[in-house]
């Protein structure tokens, strides 16, 4: 069973969603993450990238280098 009998699985907290900005730049994003942005996963953390910075470091994202490095 995954969820409890009766009720969603749910917890009840309400959650806030937290405003998406580009993790290089710092561009804030309207809604939900626009289809041309860039998604990485950095040590368990997910990361946003805008399209312009997308672009400018393609080749590094490509090679899965840690956003640090580029």
């Amino acid at each position: 069973m995954t969820s409890l009998p009766g009720g969603s699985a749910d917890d009840g907290s309400a959650k806030e969603p937290h405003p998406l900005v580009c993790a290089r730049c710092g561009t804030p994003a309207e809604g939900p993450p626009p289809v041309t942005w860039t998604c990485s996963v950095e040590n368990g953390v997910r990361r946003y990238f805008c399209e312009a910075c997308a672009r400018e470091h393609l080749r590094a994202i490509e090679g899965r280098l840690d956003s640090s490095w580029w």
